[in-house]
């Protein structure tokens, strides 16, 4: 709970300013915008916030819309063209002394004509603008009259955003690109994509979409299909033979290495590249095998080789070196690239199975696998995976789901999956969960396995498992699974394959050499102290801190992908890894790393956030979302079938998907002290 001078968020009023009780707000904002100078005000397509009364709302105000109409107004409609220009004049006027208390009385009318926008971010724009001169108008009136502030001086930082941009990792400018669609130009459209996703065909295939659960077409009908369309644009590239367009800058003297060709490596690889650093990666896979868990972990019936090779080429082609078949730690010393290279940026991923716990997985028996991971690997590397007739896989994550379609794939006659939840809060993505059921997969929910069963030779009979009743909601908001005494009971099968989550093996890195490890197994990187209004620091959904720098406590060397967040997804390797470039250019160019005003901004509003799932949205029509040809039926998971089971949009239904689009761009300032 925080205490506020002054508060029109979320459209509630709180005005501490007369005395009295105070009111009390919860705002998810740090009460220091970089951990040490003081957040004074909050600005933003919501209303205005202020936990300061010496902040000057009137400059504030101009200064916000003048950054909206000179920096981020498209010009593309008459309304927001010409209001946010009115207003920004009029304020400026009212700074000046120029103005006329009568000229206040037009923000409203103005206001109401920005309604009419092409976008949004002209017509959110005007909200606080209005609770500014409607609240204090005093102060407006004061300048009108010529009354020289009192108010301190503020330091005030903006950020543009818009709510799908917000909740994607990589922070994409997804309207923009959407928009490029709808204007039948892919071409500008993989441009901006790559500003921030150089992996645009894996992320336009694997990609949770988490973009898609703040799209304010939801609001409305159903969101934007923001995935495929990230496809359609990169595939429009090379169907039609394109070549990507990018060059770096010159060549510069200072070498980078890289640990782990995955997502994360070859997103931080890329950006450094572009700005001319040489840039060589090493990795532990043989030749071929180019995108960690990519390549590896995720089938080709999603991800199609040929694909992925064509993304990681465009990257090698910028100037970065993959010396494939080399472990860190056994090949080379991390020592030994600390002194042949300017920085070291650690992301081996995570590739590590983790245990069950159940009694007998220990034993050795034939028929136990080692973890999903492993079994996906080999299934991909064409190598003997292990596997028998009757497979059960134990798990609920996109993993276990991607194990138990490649056990039909590779002939398994039965394939389980045993998960101790039910369906509703199985973590996999619901489209794979679908796409497994469709394929003639076979579901235990709410089982617990407790032990493996073998016969005298030690091969694997069966696997025994106990009924699950679920109770109250646990940590992760899940209802918490509890055994049914008398359930027990026996799935008959040949093989057990473990998928409940991996973790990177960081055993290459030596124990005193200054970088630290979680108890999750993941390396600690230095982060600015984001605190809360109850002194706690802000953290994002896997409980990491806001605002990390990404560079260890071993100078020279940083981190990044799963390694350093954890087992996540492709997009948030990505976003870390981009992020993590930044970092590392400004540590060789300036010999600091740190978080810029933006990157705080950044975190900032992801932590409030920037969608309301409560907003009325106002549209004229509803129009269903579009939905890629898909193939259908049980044959698609057909022995050794490994064909793309989803095949995109024709150009044409791309276009018409991207007329759905809303534009729901919104521009945020912070005033912080000097």
């Amino acid at each position: 709970m925080a205490q506020v001078v002054f508060s029109s968020w979320g459209r509630n009023i709180i005005d501490n300013r007369k005395g009295g009780e105070a009111q009390e707000a919860t705002f998810r904002l740090p009460v220091a915008h970089d951990g040490v100078t003081p957040m004074a005000g909050f600005m933003g397509w919501d209303g205005l916030i202020l936990f300061d009364a010496a902040v000057d709302v009137p400059q504030m105000a101009a200064e916000y819309m003048k950054r909206v109409q000179t920096l981020y107004c498209c010009g593309k409609c008459t309304p927001g063209k010409k209001g946010t220009k009115v207003l920004s004049d009029l304020l400026a006027a009212v700074l000046e002394g120029k103005a006329k208390e009568s000229d206040l009385d037009t923000v409203p009318d103005l206001a109401e004509l920005l309604k009419n926008c092409k976008c949004t971010l002209c017509q959110s724009s005007t909200i606080p603008v209005f609770d500014a001169v409607e609240h204090f108008r005093d102060d407006f009136v004061s300048r009108i009259n010529g009354v020289k502030s009192d108010k301190k001086e503020h330091r005030l930082i903006h950020k543009y955003t818009a709510p799908c941009q917000d909740k994607c990792p990589a922070h994409i400018d997804i309207p923009a690109y959407i928009e490029a669609i709808k204007e039948y130009r892919f071409d500008e459209s993989l441009e901006v994509i790559r500003d921030n996703m150089p992996l645009p065909s894996v992320c336009g295939r694997v990609c949770p979409h988490p973009c898609e659960t703040a799209c304010r077409r939801k609001n409305v009908d159903e969101p934007i299909s923001i995935m495929v369309l990230k496809r359609s644009a990169s595939d429009y590239e090379w169907q039609h033979n394109l070549t990507p367009p990018m060059q770096p800058k010159p060549r510069k003297s200072q070498k980078i290495a890289v640990v782990g060709a995955g997502p994360a490596g070859l997103a931080a690889a890329y950006y450094l590249a572009l700005e001319g650093y040489p840039v060589t990666i090493y990795e532990a896979l043989p030749e071929g095998y180019g995108g960690g868990m990519i390549a590896v972990g995720i089938p080709a019936y999603r991800m199609p080789r040929h694909i992925l090779q064509r993304d990681i080429d465009i990257i090698a082609s910028m100037g970065v070196e993959i010396i494939y078949d080399t472990r860190i730690g056994k090949d080379i010393s991390l020592a030994e690239l600390k002194e042949k290279f300017t920085a070291v940026l650690l992301a081996p991923g995570a590739h590590r199975s983790k245990p069950m716990g159940v009694e007998g997985e220990d034993a050795g028996y034939k028929g136990f696998l080692k973890g999903g991971i492993d079994f996906l690997r080999e299934a991909y590397m064409g190598k003997p995976t292990g596997m028998g007739n009757k497979v059960v896989v134990v798990g609920g994550g996109n993993t276990a789901i991607d194990c138990v379609r490649v056990a039909l794939r590779e002939g398994a006659e039965l394939s389980c999956l045993v998960y101790r939840r039910s369906r509703k809060e199985m973590p996999a993505d619901v489209w794979e969960v679908d796409g497994a059921d469709e394929e003639g997969v076979h579901f235990e929910f709410q089982v617990l396995p407790t032990r493996v069963i073998a016969d005298e030779s030690g091969q694997i009979t069966g696997v025994e498992c106990v009924r699950m009743a679920l109770g109250e909601p646990d940590a992760s908001g899940r209802r918490r699974p509890e055994p049914m005494a008398g359930s027990e009971f026996v799935i008959e099968c040949d093989t057990v394959i473990p998928a409940i989550g991996q973790d990177p093996d960081l055993s290459f890195i030596p124990a005193d050499c200054g970088i630290d490890i979680t108890k999750w197994n993941t390396i600690v990187t230095q982060y600015v102290p984001l605190k809360g209004a109850d002194g706690r620091n802000l953290k994002d959904g896997m409980g990491n801190e806001l605002a990390r720098t990404l560079i260890t406590d071993l100078d020279g060397v940083f981190a990044s992908g799963d390694a350093e967040i954890g087992p996540l997804t492709v997009v948030a390797c990505v976003g870390n890894a981009h992020r993590a470039a930044r970092v590392i250019q400004r540590w060789i160019e300036e010999g600091k790393a740190y978080i810029t005003d933006d990157e705080l901004m950044e975190d900032i509003l992801t932590n409030l956030p920037v969608y309301d799932k409560n907003e009325q949205v106002p549209w004229l029509d509803s129009a269903n979302r579009a939905h890629q040809v898909e193939v259908h039926g049980k044959e698609r998971a057909s022995q050794g079938n490994y064909q793309e089971v989803e095949l995109g949009f024709t150009n044409q239904q791309a276009v018409k998907e991207a007329e759905r689009c809303l534009r729901c761009y919104r521009m945020a300032m912070a005033a912080v002290s000097q």
